[in-house]
């Protein structure tokens, strides 16, 4: 079974190599210029996961990574982030994995393959939230307001 990853890189030439690494390893790869680009792409795409870059323009990789945390059809969703500086340091980390560049391929295919595979073999247990006691509010988590 063919997996999606959503490729999200505004450098043009880490995007391609990316592109050829993923799709060597079987995975259909979407492209994304940078955060703002790639959120409808995710909705139309539904990606098993989601690779991104830290720095760049219009939406950084870290406010992409929390945008869709905070939209419950990707909450479960693993990103991993990449970035040439250290991880940043958060409250909250929104991302999966974080891999300093120039990251090894082989390590951030393994990466990819490893969430993909733990996606796409364990079954989602349910959550508290999807249990409804007949109302249809639910409460509204205070990380996810713009």
């Amino acid at each position: 079974m063919m997996s999606t990853v959503l490729l999200v890189d505004d450098d043009y030439q880490n995007r391609w190599a990316l592109q050829l690494a993923l799709e060597s390893r079987g995975h259909h790869v979407v492209l994304a210029e940078n955060g703002r680009d790639a959120l409808p792409k995710a909705v139309a795409h539904f990606p098993e996961l989601v690779v991104t870059d830290l720095h760049m323009p219009e939406m950084d990789g870290r406010e992409l990574c929390r945008r869709l945390k905070c939209m419950p059809s990707f909450a479960d969703v693993p990103v991993i982030l990449l970035s040439a500086m250290p991880e940043p340091v958060d409250e909250i980390c929104y991302w999966t994995a974080f891999l300093r560049k120039p990251a090894s391929m082989e390590v951030l295919l393994d990466t990819v393959d490893t969430f993909i595979a733990a996606r796409l073999t364990y079954a989602r247990a349910p959550r508290v939230s999807e249990h409804h006691a007949g109302g249809r509010r639910q409460a509204i988590d205070s990380r996810c307001w713009p």
